[in-house]
Parts: C-alpha cells; structure tokens; sequence
C-alpha cells in the first residue's frame, strides 16, 4: 500500500472515531437530562462520556499524527481515566449522604451500613467507650440517616425520595392551662 492510501484509512478511521465519541458525548448529554435520579445521571454523565472523549482523541491523534500531539493527547486520557471515576464516586457518596439518592430505586444499599459504622465510631470515640457498630447499623432508620431517635441530616428533607417539604416547626409542649383548657368542652 502507498502512503497516500495509508493516509486514506487513517483518516477515514478518525472520522469515524470522532463520530462515534461525539455520538457517546451527545448520548451522555441526553442521559443527564432525561433520567430521574442522582446516580443515573452521573452514570449517563461519565461512563459514555469518558468513553466519547476518548474516541475523539484517538480520532485526533490519527488526524494529526506527530508524536507530541499524539504524546499529550495520550496524557489527557490517562488524567481522564484516572479522575472522571473518582469524581463520579465522590459526588454520588456526597449526594446519598445528604439524601439526594432515591433509595427506593437502589437494589443493594451498601452505604446504610457502612455510615452507621462511621456513625458509631464517631460516636463511641466521643464518649470514650467502645460500642457495638454492628447493633448500631441494624438500628438504622433509613429515612433519616441516623440511629433511631436521631434527627434527619437535613431538616424538611425526605431522604428516600429526594423531594423538598415544607417541615413542621417542632411542637412546643401544651402548657397546663391549654391541657386544661382541652379537657373542659367550651362553654357558650
């Protein structure tokens, strides 16, 4: 084969990694605006998405095809690879945490558990003493991301479905007067 051929086939084949990156781009695009939760949306914002930037990448280094273009744009995927997972991660761990995450789409909650042990540790390095994380995180209320008792993370905030309420102001206790004044039926 010519080089003229060569050069043919690699064009061809970087339009057709940049069309299928953008497409992933576009489709990731799509996704984060279109699904209903926290955590489909960052799937749909980094999965086709790092892939998409790494086709068109490698459709830029088959267009260019000197060594330090093709030298850096190895590194920017590499940096891509390496932070966009744990970007992703950090995000969704901060969005369960403050009750973001819809639990009731979740098939495994492994991050119950694991915030009651931390709730427990902190806990029990507070008041000195040992306790059991085990019986901690069995006592965990779902709802409200706390031991039973405790007050929700975020006041007026439904955890488990990710919807804002308006919340009650907490109830004072009746005074006597107002006790006695519901026991007698009011007089006309």
């Amino acid at each position: 084969m010519s080089a003229g051929t060569w050069d043919t086939v690699a064009d061809v084949l970087a339009s057709v990694c940049m069309l299928a990156g953008a497409f992933l781009a576009f489709a990731a695009g799509v996704g984060i605006l279109r699904f209903p939760d926290l955590l489909s949306r960052m799937h749909a914002g980094t999965k086709p998405q790092t892939l998409g930037l790494v086709l068109v990448l490698v459709g830029l280094a088959l267009r260019l095809r000197s060594g330090g273009a093709v030298w850096a744009l190895v590194l920017v995927v590499l940096f891509q690879m390496l932070t966009a997972p744990v970007a992703a991660h950090m995000v969704g761990r901060a969005g369960y945490r403050t009750g973001k995450v819809r639990t009731d789409l979740l098939v495994v909650d492994e991050l119950t558990r694991d915030q009651a042990d931390a709730n427990a540790s902190r806990d029990a390095a507070a008041a000195g003493g040992a306790t059991n994380a085990v019986t901690a995180a069995e006592n965990l209320d779902p709802r409200s991301r706390e031991p039973h008792g405790g007050e929700p993370e975020l006041y007026g905030m439904e955890p488990h479905r990710g919807e804002r309420h308006r919340a009650e102001p907490p109830r004072a206790e009746p005074s006597r007067a107002e006790q006695d004044g519901a026991e007698r039926p009011a007089e006309r």
